[in-house]
C-alpha cells in the first residue's frame, strides 16, 4: 500500500470517524436540551396559571377564568389554553389543540390527580401539551387544564442542524482530504519521487547523477546524504579503477619482465653457445684479410663478414642487457647537458639527412637524479629512430618540470606509427624497417632503462605529423615504472 493511502486509512479516517461521532453526540445533546426546556417551560406556565384558575373555579367565576387562561397566550408560543370538567367535557378555551387529548385521557388525568404532557400531533401541526389537575382547597379536583405550545420551529431548528452540521462536515472532510492529498503531493512524494529518480539513473549506471537539495528540510538532509553516498561511491569505483589499470599495468610488466627474462636467459645460452664459433669466424675471417694475394674485392667480403660477426655479438649483448634488471646508479645530471651530449652523438645523422633538431626546454631545469650513460643512450635511440623514419625533416625535443615529474617528448614530422603497430613498438625484435638494417631492441633497451628508472615511456601522435614518444621521469628516487 502507498503511504499517502496508509496514511489516510490508518489516521485521517479513524480521526474523521471520531469527529462524526462526536458532532452527532453534540447535536443530539442540543436538541435533548432544547425539549427539556420546552418541557420545563410549559409546566412552570402550567403550574403559574392553574393556581389562579383553581381559585376561579371554586368561586364558580368566568370572568377571573378568562384573563387567566388570556394571561397565557403572553408567553412565548403559548397558542392553546383550555380547561375541562373532572368528565373531560370543556368548559372554556382559547387557541389551537383542542382536540390532541381525548376525554378519556383527560379523565384519568382528574382521576389520578397527577399532571401529565406529552407531544402530539394535530392537523399538521406540533405541540407539546400539559394536563394539569385543578383542585380546590379541600383537594378536591375540580377540573383540568390544558396547555399547548407549539413546538414546529424547535424541531425544524434541531433537523437544520443536523443537515447543516453533516453537510459541514462532509464539505470540511473532503477540504482536509484535498489539502492532506496535495500537501502530501507536494512535500512528500514529488521530493521521493526526484530521490528515486536519481537512485534509480544511478542504478541504470549513470553514477554522475546527483540529487537536488530541496523541499522540507528532512529531504534536504536526505539528498545531502544521498549525494554523500554517491560522491563516496564515485571516488571508491574510482580508487577500484585506478588499482585494477595499476594491476593490469603490472601484470602487463610482470609478463614482459618475465618474458625478457626468458629472453635473457636464452641469449645468455646463446652467447655462450655461439661465442666461440664467432670468435673462430672472425680470427679467421683477420687473418684471411691479411693475406697480400686476396683482391680488393675479397678482402672488401672478409670485412663485410666481420662486420656482420660483430653485429651479432652486439645483437646478443643487447638481448643480455635487456633480460636482466639492473640496480642504476644515479647521480644529479643537468638536463641541458645530457641533451647536448646526445646532440652530439647523431649530429652526422641528422646532418646527413638534413634533419632539423629543434629543443623547447626550461631556462633552468633543475638537476635530475638519473644514470647520465644510460638517459643518453635513449636519448640517441629515439633520435636515430626519428632520423631513420621515412620524410622526417623536422625533429623537436620538448621537456616540462613539475614537482616531482620530468616529462620529456620527442616528436617528428615524419609518416608516423599506425595504430596497429603502437601497442608493439617496445617488445623486443619489432621492427618496421628492412631486413638487415634493424634489430628492433632500441626501443626495448629505452622501455628498459626508463622502468629501470622508475619512470613510464610511451608512444602517441605527435602534432607535427609524426611519431611522438612521451617519457616520465620522477625526480625522488623510486622502483615503480611502466608503459604510458
Amino acid at each position: 500500500m502507498r503511504l499517502r493511502n496508509l496514511i489516510l486509512t490508518t489516521v485521517i479516517a479513524p480521526l474523521f470517524l471520531v469527529l462524526l461521532v462526536f458532532s452527532l453526540v453534540a447535536i443530539k445533546s442540543l436538541e435533548d436540551n432544547v425539549r427539556s426546556r420546552l418541557e420545563r417551560e410549559v409546566q412552570v406556565i402550567t403550574n403559574v396559571i392553574g393556581t389562579t384558575l383553581s381559585h376561579a373555579l371554586s368561586r364558580n367565576a368566568t370572568e377571573p377564568l378568562e384573563e387567566s387562561l388570556y394571561s397565557a397566550f403572553s408567553f412565548h408560543r403559548i397558542y392553546g389554553a383550555y380547561v375541562f370538567d373532572a368528565q373531560g367535557r370543556e368548559i372554556y378555551g382559547l387557541g389551537l389543540g383542542q382536540a390532541l387529548f381525548s376525554p378519556e385521557t383527560i379523565r384519568e388525568v382528574a382521576e389520578h390527580g397527577e399532571m401529565r404532557a406529552a407531544y402530539r400531533e394535530h392537523d399538521g401541526w406540533h405541540y407539546y401539551s400539559a394536563l394539569k389537575p385543578l383542585t380546590s382547597a379541600t383537594g378536591e379536583v375540580q377540573g383540568v387544564l390544558q396547555v399547548n405550545r407549539l413546538n414546529t420551529g424547535i424541531e425544524k431548528y434541531t433537523g437544520f442542524l443536523s443537515l447543516l452540521a453533516l453537510l459541514a462536515f462532509v464539505v470540511a472532510a473532503a477540504g482536509i482530504v484535498l489539502g492532506i492529498w496535495w500537501g502530501f503531493r507536494r512535500h512528500i512524494e514529488r521530493p521521493l519521487e526526484r530521490l528515486l529518480a536519481v537512485m534509480q539513473r544511478v542504478e541504470a549506471g549513470d553514477r554522475g547523477q546527483r540529487a537536488e537539495a530541496q523541499g522540507p528540510q528532512e529531504y534536504e538532509r536526505l539528498a545531502v546524504a544521498l549525494n554523500g553516498m554517491l560522491d563516496a561511491m564515485a571516488e571508491k569505483d574510482a580508487d577500484i579503477e585506478a588499482r585494477r589499470r595499476k594491476e593490469i599495468e603490472l601484470e602487463k610488466r610482470l609478463r614482459k619482465s618475465k618474458k625478457l627474462a626468458e629472453l635473457g636467459v636464452l641469449a645468455a645460452g646463446v652467447a655462450h653457445e655461439i661465442g666461440a664459433p664467432l670468435t673462430v669466424i672472425n680470427g679467421q675471417a683477420q687473418r684471411l684479410a691479411r693475406r697480400d694475394t686476396l683482391s680488393d674485392d675479397d678482402r672488401a667480403k672478409l670485412g663485410r663478414i666481420r662486420g656482420e660477426v660483430e653485429r651479432i655479438v652486439e645483437i646478443v649483448r643487447q638481448l643480455m642487457e635487456l633480460g636482466r634488471r639492473h640496480n642504476v646508479e644515479k647521480e644529479p645530471l643537468d638536463l641541458h647537458e645530457l641533451l647536448e651530449t646526445a646532440r652530439e652523438l647523431v649530429e652526422e645523422d641528422l646532418e646527413q639527412r638534413a634533419i632539423r633538431l629543434e629543443l623547447d626546454l626550461p631556462s633552468s631545469a633543475s638537476p635530475l637524479l638519473a644514470n647520465g650513460q644510460q638517459l643518453i643512450q635513449v636519448l640517441t635511440n629515439l633520435m636515430r629512430n626519428a632520423a631513420q623514419a621515412e620524410g622526417v625533416g623536422r625533429v623537436r625535443i620538448r621537456a616540462r618540470e613539475s614537482e616531482d615529474w620530468l616529462s620529456l617528448w620527442v616528436e617528428d614530422d615524419g609518416s608516423g606509427i599506425s595504430d596497429a603497430d603502437k601497442p608493439k613498438v617496445f617488445d623486443p625484435f619489432f621492427t618496421t624497417k628492412p631486413v638487415g638494417q634493424g634489430s628492433g631492441l632500441g626501443l626495448s633497451m629505452v622501455h628498459r632503462i626508463i622502468n629501470d628508472h622508475g619512470g613510464t615511456v610511451g608512444v602517441f601522435d605527435s602534432e607535427l605529423g609524426g611519431a611522438g614518444f612521451e617519457i616520465g621521469l620522477p625526480r625522488r628516487d623510486t622502483d615503480e615504472g611502466g608503459t604510458a
